[in-house]
């Protein structure tokens, strides 16, 4: 007999508990009867919710309901939506300016993130160069803005730009302000 997958263990988990509000660990728990050593299970949970299998109920619990289907959260930017994103910003990385004219890949980035519901589509798209796009995904939206804003405001000061220190100080703040809702 063939031994299931990591995948297959977790599906199994959920339809055995359906309409359950069910918390990864005990997910990864149960894989781990099976795998012991079984890496990374929680990716595959959360794949599962960015297909459209699960429902998230909110961090780290997630629920299957019989018969739904979500949407993919993961289908990118068709490739003519990718291209009137870049033309609208005019082949440049909308935080700093870089783009091919001076060497730097693009990426065509949701700025409601996917796991957030954000949808592949063109008013949800902007640029951003390799750089800028990783550092989005690696901080999130608010961090992300919040390193960006210190970064300018340690540049300002250097250079001894009061008005822009002034500017990014007050985009800190509101950030600082909203963060969190």
């Amino acid at each position: 007999m063939k031994e299931k997958t990591i995948n297959e263990l977790i599906i199994e988990y959920f339809e055995a508990h359906p309409d359950e509000e069910v918390e990864h660990g005990n997910v990864v728990d149960y894989v781990n009867l099976t795998y012991p050593k079984a890496r990374d299970p929680w990716r595959a949970i959360r794949k599962l919710y960015q297909e459209g299998w699960l429902i998230k109920v909110k961090k780290g619990v997630y629920k299957r309901s019989p018969g739904y289907n979500g949407p993919n959260l993961l289908d990118p930017f068709s490739a003519d939506v990718k291209e009137k994103i870049f033309k609208r910003d005019n082949y440049k990385c909308v935080v700093c300016g870089n783009g091919p004219h001076n060497g730097y890949e693009l990426h065509a980035d949701h700025v409601k993130p996917q796991h957030l519901g954000g949808l592949s589509t063109f008013e949800n798209g902007q640029t951003l160069c390799s750089e800028h796009n990783l550092m989005k995904k690696r901080y999130g939206t608010t961090d992300f803005l919040s390193k960006y804003c210190n970064t300018m405001i340690e540049r300002a000061i250097q250079y001894d730009d009061k008005e822009t220190e002034k500017m990014f100080s007050e985009i800190l703040a509101i950030i600082k302000k909203y963060k969190g809702m």
